[in-house]
């Protein structure tokens, strides 16, 4: 039975690394019956929205979507795709997996972390207050009677929102991958030594699940330590498990060890649903032009493949990703040497070299 697996192809240059990365997915065997929807600046255009209904209806339907990437219109507000998609399907776990391989520009040489960020709350809730609204003026009247701080009324305010049920669903979700793949340790990273409350709470869930977890390694970190210590020592850490505003940052921050966002791949996932996708932006100025490293979306493919219980797929597409990196000559021009590199090939060629490999 082929599966039903939703397919974006984004814009920019999100249909060339798509089409790339599906290529490479039918070249493992696997059988998939695409049901591809458009979304981002075409639809912008015609239909007035970045991420049209049907789009949503997709994915209820199928489970599962791989996703190219979409270009958010900057002052024309609309809310980022990709934010839309994780709130309407609750996909509350990003899943960001920083592995060297032989051939990628990196000062390291045995980088193997899995980052899991809560997608849902923390600063990222969108729970915001206008300088000069009255709304801000009550929150401040309300923190002064009840905290005896007052606070300026010329700012604007962020909450930062804390759940027990986020935390221990995205700390179980950790632990359920370490185990799930066999890795030896999760690390809790916070900042509860000075924001004690709401971090302390995400800290003392995190304590309080890893306990129920007895075969895997448990510790946290303060998250500005686990910067230093990423960068000094990251074969230290395995899987990391943080609030939202810290994932976005140390996840970053890893794909940066490993050589960039170009070989780092993405997924959002919750309890009926999983988009994979490539964490790179959409790069417009280069579209149509077959030029960009599809790599990240291909990995992202292969974790698509694990999803599905295809391992043996998963692996031999991972397997013969490693080999065209490993041998520096079917890759784009930003895994050259040099960006000028004449030798640098294209999208499609990229796919071509992988799939012979397969």
């Amino acid at each position: 039975m082929p599966h039903s697996v939703t397919l974006i192809p984004g814009d920019g240059t999100g249909p060339e690394i798509t089409e790339a990365t599906r290529r490479v997915l039918e070249a493992t065997g696997v059988q998939f019956e695409w049901d591809v929807c458009q979304a981002g600046a075409e639809t912008l255009a015609k239909q007035g929205t970045v991420l049209p209904e049907e789009v949503i209806d997709s994915i209820r339907r199928t489970k599962v979507a791989l996703k190219g990437p979409i270009t958010t219109p900057v002052g024309r507000g609309q809310r980022s795709a990709n934010v839309t998609l994780r709130k309407r399907l609750d996909l509350y776990a990003n899943l960001r997996p920083a592995r060297t391989y032989q051939g990628l520009r990196s000062r390291y040489d045995h980088i193997d972390l899995v980052i899991v960020r809560e997608n849902t709350e923390d600063l990222y809730a969108g729970i915001e207050f206008q300088r000069g609204s009255p709304e801000l003026e009550e929150l401040i009247e309300l923190i002064d009677r009840t905290t005896g701080h007052r606070l300026d009324s010329e700012a604007a305010i962020s909450i930062k929102y804390i759940s027990v049920a986020a935390s221990r669903r995205i700390v179980k979700f950790a632990f359920d991958y370490a185990r799930a793949n066999k890795r030896r340790k999760v690390t809790a990273v916070h900042k509860a030594n000075i924001m004690r409350l709401s971090d302390g709470l995400f800290l003392s869930i995190a304590h309080e699940v890893a306990r129920e977890y007895p075969d895997i390694q448990y510790e946290d970190r303060i998250v500005d330590n686990m910067c230093m210590q990423l960068v000094q020592k990251p074969e230290q850490y395995d899987v990391l498990v943080l609030p939202n505003l810290y994932g976005d940052i140390i996840s970053d921050l890893s794909a940066g060890l490993i050589g960039g966002l170009g070989v780092a791949p993405g997924a959002n996932i919750g309890s009926q649903y999983a988009v994979f996708e490539p964490v790179h932006g959409s790069a417009p100025k280069y579209a149509g032009q077959n030029k960009v490293n599809p790599m990240a979306m291909m990995f992202s493919g292969v974790m698509l493949l694990r999803h599905l219980e295809e391992r043996e797929a998963a692996t031999r597409l991972e397997l013969a990703l490693m080999q065209v990196l490993a041998e520096g000559k079917n890759v784009t021009y930003d895994l050259k040497p040099r960006p000028d590199d004449p030798t640098a090939v294209g999208t499609s060629q990229v796919a071509n070299a992988v799939i012979e490999r397969l």
